[in-house]
């Protein structure tokens, strides 16, 4: 009996450490296909943790007997679990590290503080648009809003570089999530409802009563907040909430790919893990484009699901465009912030590429992510 408590204990610790360990960026942990077992010990947590502590209640009088030694043993050994749980529960849990806006501030372009050069998602739904800085988002992972009398849901995970903004309304109602961890280094969001777990990278549920069912991807562009305006001047942009300004990024290193850090770092090679590209899908088929090609040429003409495709990129190196071309024969070629086609030209981010252009929704993302989520995708000028 008095070995029960060692093993009470040692149970304990070890679930503790695996219960986090599945989905949180430990060493080999996100390259497993563990997302069930990771679910199905979160969904168990409250027994096993009852069991546990139940053999070491029931053998802790046995423990203690024998002096001092061993009572310092299990005093010691009640404290260090207890440190691991709490450390494991309340200081590593995603949403305890990563926190939701405490209030929701949107500003008119005149009372914007939000430097014109920093990057934003943003969409426009029923003639209202709204635009949210990646320097606060991807803090956040996710944020809550109504654009255009619509609930939206903005989310952002800056270790895949996805942007994506989802319709939260499932089954009729108003779904809410809290950043729970995440799985093949992508963020994954819990519903309160059910408990399933969301896929931050598609909006599918993967795990979970809802398992199967997807969120609505809302159409998004990311910009910097000058090519933003220039499209919607009487957009609104987010603001930064006061109660995280130490979280915030300061500088641009993660936006602009300067940063080398192992989880959100960019490599500036091409085809590596953490190389950008450009992903867009069409029904069934998926192609990503190289980052560093599409800055070379400015533009992308292709050809994908059977409909011509076009990617551009501003002057400003960092917002891109992508639309569909009106016939395979038209090809694109970018002049400054101006497309032109043969004599033809317009503005890449006004109103003749929009009535000339069908916008498409496309991503830049790590190459790892884009390729584990799509699987099947083609790489623009590979054989």
């Amino acid at each position: 009996m008095r070995f029960g408590f060692v093993i009470g204990l040692f149970v304990l610790a070890a679930f503790e450490a695996a219960n986090v360990y599945f989905i949180m960026p430990m060493p080999g942990s996100q390259r497993m296909r563990s997302l069930e077992l990771a679910y199905l010990l979160y969904s168990w947590r409250w027994l096993v943790r009852g069991l546990a502590v139940g053999l070491m209640v029931v053998t802790l009088p046995f423990a203690w007997r024998g002096g001092w030694f061993r009572r310092t043993g299990v005093v010691v050994g009640i404290a260090a679990v207890g440190a691991l749980a709490f450390m494991f529960n309340f200081v590593m849990a995603a949403d305890a590290m990563f926190k939701m806006p405490a209030r929701l501030t949107m500003a008119t372009p005149a009372a914007n503080k939000v430097a014109l050069d920093r990057l934003v998602v943003g969409l426009e739904l029923n003639g209202e648009a709204r635009a949210y800085p990646l320097q606060f988002i991807g803090y956040h992972h996710q944020v809550r809003d109504s654009v255009g009398g619509r609930a939206v849901l903005v989310t952002y995970c800056t270790v895949c570089r996805t942007g994506r903004i989802y319709d939260p309304v499932i089954a009729g109602s108003h779904e809410r999530f809290r950043l729970v961890g995440m799985d093949h280094f992508n963020a994954m969001l819990e519903d309160l409802t059910t408990g399933s777990w969301w896929r931050q990278a598609n909006g599918a549920a993967v795990v979970g009563p809802q398992k199967g069912v997807a969120m609505v991807e809302l159409a998004s562009r990311q910009v910097t907040l000058k090519q933003w305006f220039a499209m919607y001047p009487k957009s609104l942009v987010m603001q930064p909430d006061p109660a995280f300004t130490e979280q915030y990024a300061k500088d641009y290193a993660f936006e602009r790919g300067t940063s080398r850090g192992r989880l959100t770092g960019t490599d500036p090679r091409s085809w590596h893990d953490k190389s950008w590209v450009i992903g867009l899908r069409i029904g069934r088929t998926a192609r990503a484009y190289d980052w560093n090609q599409l800055l070379r040429e400015g533009t992308i003409n292709d050809t994908l699901g059977g409909r011509p495709v076009l990617i551009a990129v501003a002057a400003d190196s960092a917002s891109f465009y992508a639309f569909t071309r009106p016939n395979a024969g038209i090809r694109y070629r970018i002049d400054g912030d101006s497309l032109r086609a043969g004599t033809a030209a317009f503005g890449l981010n006004g109103k003749g590429a929009a009535t000339t252009l069908a916008p498409i929704v496309a991503s830049q993302e790590f190459w790892h992510s884009w390729r584990t989520f799509n699987p099947g995708t083609t790489r623009f000028g590979a054989p």
